[in-house]
Parts: structure tokens; sequence; C-alpha cells
């Protein structure tokens, strides 16, 4: 073999030359993720697009680090809302041409962001050295443990009600039966068998009788109306557990009305079908509740949905005034709706307890249109003579607010 002879300094640049044309001249569409957590975090993406096929609910990812700049992407993919809102236009077009559906925030580092984007650019492929047998064993034995957890917590809410409802009859139907029984002996005692003499017993008893029935009447009463822990079964086994936390859809994504109407909306055959269009079998149920839904849309009758949370029919409440203005996140009222695979009602939607969230929860004065109205306060707020602006100090504590 001939030995070419080089200078030590030529050699130096070739190899220099060779390193920066295998870093910055490799196809990039050839990376492979560097991580399996592409695959799992890029499941979110897919209920909505695909990498290289026809359009979902949004566009098809195939080609998108060409398309858009790095640093965009991150901030988009991040979160999208708070990009179009800022006024960026090529946000904004993408907002308009995929009609207007908003895509929910992601909580991913830059990290993860671009191994997704790596992932994407490679076909929707991960390195094979992160190709495991020992996978399909672990997604079994993930399934079997969510199947037991889904298994336990239905037991512990049916114990739990159990509990609530042998509580409630013994602490109120236990006591007022008790408690009538004595008024009633005391009353046979005092104008027919007259065993007590003195006149002040019967008096105390029938006193401290009528206040304990009294009290049970009341609490009894006030009660009408509510339902807490009210957890009823729905047409479909649906799960905010998987939608919500790990799924991290957003809300208003199927509630689409909650921030510009007094309901939330409950979403219809047509908003399931932009994700259930292409999932077609879920992990826990299968294939038998999402059949369910093909046969609503097919038949074109809608899904009588179970609502939840009720309110009695002489209370106003508006979820637009208190998500669009007040700015509330919907656990203040719903609970952590995001660890639920059935929607329980947590609180118990008193009128003290919406009292109480009044006199406590500052609502999002400063630069807030809803409320420019109150000068004097905004005067004092910006004085630093209030920290804050309670619901009650707008209104909150307004009868009429409520009940017309």
């Amino acid at each position: 073999m001939m030995n070419i002879f080089l200078p030590p300094f030529l050699k130096m640049r070739l190899v220099f030359a060779l390193i920066i044309l295998l870093v910055f001249f490799q196809p990039y569409g050839q990376i492979h993720a560097q991580t399996p957590e592409a695959e799992k975090n890029f499941q979110v993406c897919k209920a909505c697009h695909n990498i290289d096929g026809p359009k979902l609910v949004g566009p098809s990812l195939a080609g998108v680090t060409q398309r858009r700049e790095q640093a965009w992407l991150l901030k988009f993919i991040r979160n999208s809302q708070e990009v179009i809102q800022s006024g960026d236009p090529i946000a904004v077009q993408v907002f308009e041409e995929n009609n207007r559906i908003p895509m929910p925030p992601n909580p991913l580092t830059d990290e993860q962001i671009l191994d997704i984007l790596k992932y994407i650019d490679n076909g929707g492929k991960v390195a094979d050295e992160y190709l495991v047998a020992q996978l399909g064993d672990e997604e079994k034995a993930a399934q079997a443990a969510l199947a037991a957890q889904i298994a336990a917590e239905q037991e512990a809410r049916i114990q739990r009600l159990n509990d609530i409802e042998r509580d409630a009859n013994r602490n109120f139907g236990t006591t007022f039966i008790i408690t009538l029984i004595i008024l009633i002996v005391v009353l046979a005692d005092l104008f027919i068998t007259k065993v007590i003499k003195a006149k002040f017993v019967h008096t105390i008893l029938i006193l401290i009788s009528l206040f304990v029935i009294g009290e049970i009447m009341y609490k009894e009463a006030s009660a009408l109306g509510r339902q807490q822990y009210y957890q009823p079964e729905q047409p479909i086994w649906f799960s905010h557990k998987i939608h919500a936390g790990q799924n991290k859809i957003d809300c208003k994504y199927c509630h689409t009305a909650a921030d510009y109407s007094k309901s939330a909306g409950i979403p219809s055959v047509n908003v399931c079908m932009n994700c259930h269009h292409q999932v077609r079998e879920g992990k826990i149920t299968g294939t038998e509740q999402i059949s369910k839904i093909y046969k609503a849309w097919e038949s074109g009758e809608p899904i009588e949905w179970v609502k939840v949370h009720n309110l009695p029919d002489h209370v106003f409440f508006s979820h637009a005034q208190h998500v669009n203005s007040g700015k509330l996140d919907c656990a203040s009222c719903h609970g952590p709706i995001e660890t639920m695979h059935e929607v329980m009602q947590v609180n118990d939607l008193s009128m003290g307890w919406c009292i109480d969230c009044h006199r406590t929860t500052d609502v999002q004065f400063g630069n807030n249109k809803f409320f420019e109205s109150y000068e004097k306060l905004h005067e004092q707020f910006k004085a630093n003579e209030i920290k804050g602006v309670t619901a009650a100090m707008v209104g909150g504590e307004n009868c009429m607010k409520c009940h017309y």
C-alpha cells in the first residue's frame, strides 16, 4: 500500500474539516430521536396530527422543521395560545387555517421538544438501540396496573358513598326519630299519664326536642338541591384522567363555551371524532366504548351525557364571568378533574361555599376590561392602598348577582 506523506499542519486541517462535515452536513432527516421518551411524548401530538399523511385536526408535520424556525417551534409547541395572543402573524395564520381550534399547552422542556422534532424528521422512528423486546411486556404491565387502579378507585368510590349515606342516616334520620319519640312520650305524660310531677321537666324536654327537630329540618331543607359526591354513570365510559391528565387536553377544547357562555357546554360527537377518527381503540376499554361514539356519529343521535354539577333553578351562575373575567381555573370549583376517571362533584356548591370564595379570592383586576368601570378601586390599587381586589369588593355579595 502506498504511504502518502502529509505535513502535520495539513493533517490537522483535514481532520478538522472532516469533523465539520460530519456535524454540520449530516442530513437532518436521518437523525434518530435521542431517547425513547420522544415516542411517548409524541402520542399527545398524534391525536391531532399525522407525520406524513392526510390532515387531521391539525396539519401534517412532515418537514415542519424546514418550514418554521426552531425558536418559533419551541414557543408555539409549548404554549400556542400565548404566541397567538401576542399577535405573531405566523401563529395567527396557522390558527385561522385550522378552524381556530386551540392546541393544548405542553409542559415540555426544550430538550423534549427538540427530541420530538427529530422523531418527526425521522419519519416517526426511534433509534434502533432503544427498540428492545421488553417494551411489549412493560406496556402490558402498565395496562394491568392502570386497570387495577380503576377497579380500586371504583371500589373506594362505592365505599365512600356508602359511608356518607350511613353517616347521614345516623346523624339525622336516627336522631330525628329518637327525638320525636321523646317528644311524644313527654307530651303523653304531660296530658295523660302525669308520672312526672315537676312541670319544668316537661317544659325543658319539649324545648330541647323542638330545638333538635327544628335544627335537623333546617339542615335537611338547606341541603335540598345539593348533591355533593354525586357521580352518575355515563352512557360511555369516559376518563378525564386519561384525556385531561395523561394527554394534557385543555378543558376548553371540549367545553368550548366556557369562556363566553353561561354553560361550559357538553362536547358534541364531532368534537370526539376529531381525535377518535384516528384513535379507534383504547388501552383500557379496547374498542367497546369507542364504538359507541361511532354509533352515535353514524346514526346522527347525540350522546346523552349525564350532567354532574347542577344548581337550583333560582341560582344564576355564568362560566364566562368566572373563566373569562375572573380568570379562575376549572379546578377551583370542579376539583382535580385531571385525576378522576369518572367525574364526581367534590364541593357542595352551597351559597356559603360561594360567598366564602367571593370573600377570599382575588379577581384578575389589573388589565381586565371587565372591571374598567371600578375607577375608585383602580386608583386605590395603583396607589398600593389595597393589595388585591376580591370578588366581594366588586359585587360578589350582592344578592341580585346570583338570584336575579
